[in-house]
């Protein structure tokens, strides 16, 4: 696992009525500050990435379907600087994803239902902020098209 990252498993209630979906507490260690919440979709077929975050910290939760989250290290002064990792969060397997500053990541749909990814930010977005890199980037060291 990429040092800094933290995965939470999440409690889901569900009855007759339906489910209520846990995602992040106040007094949780992995919650830093609140900037903004924002909800993301993926089409089928689409990667989203390679993005990353100077000052924000992201906390990823799929409350419906299902996406595979991948994410490289390249931080200088990281004991798993080179290291990918990758995770699928979603209905089979509803888990917290914490993010920490300068980890590159992408995200696609797993699967052929709809999903829905939530972010809670620690920050609110700037533009400038944030780094992207093509998909087809060398520096890191993973081919979506070889890997789904």
């Amino acid at each position: 696992m990429i040092d800094g990252v933290v995965i939470t498993p999440l409690n889901r209630f569900e009855d007759e009525r339906g489910m209520v979906l846990h995602m992040l507490r106040r007094e949780w260690d992995v919650f830093e500050d609140f900037g903004e919440v924002y909800f993301s979709t993926v089409n089928p077929g689409v990667v989203k990435g390679w993005k990353r975050h100077k000052r924000m910290v992201q906390n990823f939760a799929v409350p419906m379907g299902n996406a595979k989250f991948v994410l490289f290290d390249d931080r200088e002064d990281s004991p798993t600087r080179g290291e990918v990792q990758d995770v699928t969060l979603g209905e089979d397997n509803y888990v917290l994803l914490t993010l920490p500053t300068m980890i590159w990541y992408g995200f696609a749909r797993n699967g052929e239902a709809p999903v829905l990814i939530a972010n809670c930010a620690s920050i609110s977005h700037v533009p400038d902020e944030s780094e992207i890199k093509d998909l087809s980037d060398s520096s890191i060291p993973y081919d979506w098209a070889e890997n789904g």
